[in-house]
């Protein structure tokens, strides 16, 4: 990622030759620094683990429910006949199945909840950045990843700006 954003900044400069790199000024964004900072991203996260904890009591009591069933069915084991004993069994493998699909159920919900909050904040949050790159002269803005700004001054950085210009724009949600 590095090299294809000095390998573009190169391009540029090369392809305008009155253009000079110290005429460019570049900021970048922490995007997920900022999603945890500011107040809906805290909500959103605060409402998600509300439901992660609802649900896992539902499956805990779910998983309890039949782990008080096998034990029953180990009990009563030798005083069942074959054919009861296979029809228990193959009821308790119905009713474990029903408990993992929940489980996977439950984990694919929260998950693509958790991508449309997180996409929808992203999108307001570019339109901010556009403007805060707009208004202050940006001409490129990059976005600080694991995979991408290995180092840059702290000058550079706009989170904190886009912090504070999506709070001060979304207030109440």
């Amino acid at each position: 990622m590095r090299r294809i954003v000095l390998s573009f900044i190169a391009l540029v400069a090369l392809a305008a030759p009155g253009f000079a790199l110290a005429d460019l000024k570049i900021g970048y964004v922490d995007l997920q620094r900022a999603l945890n900072e500011v107040q809906e991203g805290k909500a959103a996260k605060a409402r998600l683990q509300a439901r992660l904890e609802k649900s896992q009591a539902q499956l805990d009591k779910e998983k309890e429910a039949l782990r008080a069933k096998q034990e029953e069915l180990e009990k009563k084991r030798l005083a069942m006949d074959e054919a009861t004993l296979r029809q228990r069994l193959e009821e308790l493998d119905k009713e474990m199945m029903r408990y993992s699909n929940l489980a996977a159920q439950l984990q694919r919900e929260l998950a693509e909840e958790e991508r449309q909050v997180t996409q929808e904040i992203f999108g307001r949050m570019r339109k901010i950045i556009g403007e805060i790159a707009e208004k202050e002269g940006f001409d490129f803005v990059f976005e600080a990843n694991e995979s991408g700004i290995l180092h840059a001054p702290a000058a550079l950085d706009l989170t904190n700006e886009l912090v504070r210009r999506y709070d001060a724009a979304h207030k109440g949600k």
